[in-house]
Formats: structure tokens, C-alpha cells, sequence
């Protein structure tokens, strides 16, 4: 199957995602899940061990600097559904507007990131990466900071792993992450107006919605 962005676009409104069984598989293929995992942008868990190393301040975070090198990121592993048609549409998508990074630097190295496409209200969290210890926690905590304060009210992570339960992820059934859809495309949110906040900002922020 030969993937094109508007494609791509009309699929992630009909609630289904491509993948691939391997990074040299060319074949693509769709996913509609029986239970889909979101994480809730009103209760993301930052644990005392996270809090703490926001508060180091040792990294910088950026959105959309190197959204080709979050995707290499993300693809960087022993197995990944990330092939290269599927690469170079949501390098399309990237630069159409639709779809975004989140990057974590560290001594000026890319350490961790985040990317997904933007729709309406809805975030699709495509896939994220770590090459330091808690790198991905990081941009995890940015990326739902930056959505609640653009006004997203669905951030959909596909499936649900034990890393994404630990911060609050959950599964629903497919109805119901359908009717969360329609209510998120029936709205607007905004990824690249909010500014990048403090770490200090970032926790106080958390906890008042929590």
C-alpha cells in the first residue's frame, strides 16, 4: 500500500494508524486496536523522582528543532515499525503543520523526544525515545504541559506499556476513544503557540490539576 499525507490525515480521523512489521518491510498496514491507550491530560502522574529530576535543569527543551532526528530517534532500536515510506510521510506531514517534535538536548546532544500528529484537539503520540536516563519522562511531561495549556482535550498513545501506566496512561475501548475523537476534531488546539515553562512552572502547573 502506498501511504499519502492527506491518506494519512483522513485515517487518523477515522480512528486508525499505520505501521510496518519491520523498518526494511516495505508493506504498510492499518491498526484500529479493540482497547486504545490514551494518556489523560488531567492525570499525568510526575513521581517524586521525576519532580526531582525536572528540577535539575540540566537539559533543554525545544519543539519541532529536529523533528527528522526524533523520528531516526524513535527508530533507532532492534525492531520498529518505522519504515521508510512511513518515515518520509510524516516528514510530510512535519511539513504541511500537522505533525510535531518535542525535543530533550543535553551538552547539545538530542537525549529524548516526542512525536505525533496534531488534529483538531487531538494529539496522536506517535512513538518517543531515550538516550539518557529518564530522557523520555522528560518529554513526556512537556509534551502534556504544552497540550493542556494549548487546549487539547485527547492525547492518544495507540497502546498502553508499562512505562506509559507508570504516568498515568490507561486503556479504553474502541467506542468510547471514537466518541473522545469526535468531540477532539470538533475542536481546535494550538502546539506551537505556548511558551516552553520553567521546570518550577512545569510542577506547579501539574499539581494544581491534579
Amino acid at each position: 500500500m502506498t501511504l499519502s499525507a492527506d491518506l494519512l490525515l483522513h485515517a487518523y480521523a477515522s480512528g486508525v494508524f499505520p505501521m510496518a512489521e519491520s523498518r526494511d518491510d516495505p508493506e504498510v498496514f492499518w491498526v484500529d486496536p479493540k482497547r486504545r491507550g490514551i494518556l489523560p491530560l488531567d492525570g499525568f502522574r510526575i513521581s517524586r523522582s521525576l519532580g526531582k529530576r525536572l528540577r535539575r535543569d540540566d537539559y533543554e527543551i525545544s519543539v519541532n528543532r529536529d523533528f527528522a532526528g526524533v523520528v531516526h530517534g524513535c527508530a533507532d532500536r532492534e525492531e520498529t515499525w518505522i519504515n521508510e515510506e512511513i518515515f518520509d510521510r510524516y516528514l510530510e506531514l512535519h511539513l504541511m503543520g500537522f505533525a510535531h517534535s518535542l525535543e530533550v538536548w543535553m551538552d547539545g546532544a538530542l537525549v529524548g523526544g516526542v512525536y505525533g500528529v496534531s488534529l483538531g484537539a487531538a494529539f496522536f503520540g506517535e512513538s518517543m525515545f531515550s538516550r539518557r536516563r529518564d530522557a523520555s519522562k522528560i518529554a513526556l511531561a512537556y509534551l502534556v504541559d504544552r497540550l493542556n495549556a494549548g487546549g487539547y482535550t485527547l492525547c492518544d498513545t495507540q497502546f498502553i506499556t508499562p512505562h506509559l501506566a507508570s504516568l498515568g496512561g490507561k486503556e479504553i475501548s474502541r467506542a468510547r476513544y471514537r466518541r473522545l475523537l469526535a468531540e477532539a476534531l470538533d475542536q481546535s488546539g494550538d502546539f506551537l503557540s505556548p511558551a516552553i515553562p520553567a521546570p518550577q512552572s512545569l510542577l506547579q502547573r501539574r499539581t494544581q490539576t491534579s
